[in-house]
């Protein structure tokens, strides 16, 4: 009996071997699962101070007052305002110069990371809360898709011929960038004691809780600016700081970003000069 059941597992072994199908063998599940590499976290380049200096230069324009001239406005009303008609005329004249608006955090990339911008990029500032760059100046620049950056005196918000609550969040809303001008203008240079908190700290907090977003760029007030502001500015979250068209410094040029101040004499062929000669490498 035990022979027999021998031979019959024999022959069924010399029949599987003759077969035209392979055995198939069974494995264990997890010998079927594909093994996973995991890809090289890859760190951003972050350049050094002595590449951002030497980097082409964005042309960033700073705007005050947009309004009409009474007659009679003194040689200092008048290097900082611009007309309705003159800022119209710039507008358009930018976008038909094939001039496209960037932001801060795309000006931020390209300076650190070498972020990518537009062949011709330009950035739009405005200083102050006035509530005519609200009005007439996001106005003009919604007709080209332009964006600005405005740079926002928080002691104003809400009185008289300044911007609003409202229209600060309007703004934001739709894409435009709010960002910090102190609490009334008070130069950093003559900062001690309590007056961070007063100008720096607080009205990042108000601005961001009207906005709803985090506040990370700041504007030095008259584009005055000492090497004792700087740190207290970093180490509230700040990741550029603008000043006008003085000297950026060589360790810290994110901290000293130039702007050209825009005065209400100027046409626009002008300002395009002006653009090329302050803004040339």
């Amino acid at each position: 009996m035990k022979n027999s059941s021998r031979r019959f597992i024999f022959s069924l072994l010399i029949l599987a071997g003759c077969s035209s199908q392979p055995i198939k063998v069974a494995t264990p599940a997890a010998d079927t699962q594909k093994t996973v590499v995991e890809k090289p976290v890859v760190a951003k380049l972050i350049n050094d101070a002595a590449t951002i200096l030497s980097k082409k230069e964005v042309p960033i324009l700073c705007y005050h007052h947009i309004k009409s001239f009474t007659g009679g406005e003194s040689e200092y009303i008048k290097a900082y305002t611009v007309t309705p008609a003159a800022f119209a005329d710039q507008m358009k004249t930018l976008a038909d110069s094939g001039f496209q608006t960037i932001t801060p955090d795309q000006l931020y990339e390209y300076l650190l990371n070498n972020g990518s911008l537009p062949a011709k990029p330009v950035m739009l500032t405005f200083d102050d809360t006035d509530e005519e760059q609200y009005s007439v100046g996001a106005a003009e620049m919604n007709k080209y898709g332009f964006k600005g950056v405005f740079f926002i005196m928080t002691v104003a918000i809400n009185r008289p011929r300044y911007m609003s609550k409202v229209g600060i969040k309007n703004l934001s809303d739709s894409g435009h960038i709010i960002a910090a001008h102190t609490w009334d203008h008070h130069m950093v240079t003559k900062y001690s004691g309590d007056d961070w908190n007063i100008q720096i700290v607080k009205p990042q907090k108000q601005l961001e809780a009207i906005t709803g977003k985090p506040i990370k760029y700041f504007a030095y007030p008259f584009g005055l600016w000492n090497q004792a502001a700087i740190p207290e500015i970093k180490s509230h979250g700040y990741q550029l700081a603008f000043a006008l068209s003085t000297k950026r410094d060589t360790v810290e040029p994110l901290y000293t970003i130039r702007r050209m101040l825009v005065p209400g004499t100027w046409s626009s062929n002008g300002m395009l000069k002006a653009m090329r000669s302050t803004f040339n490498k």
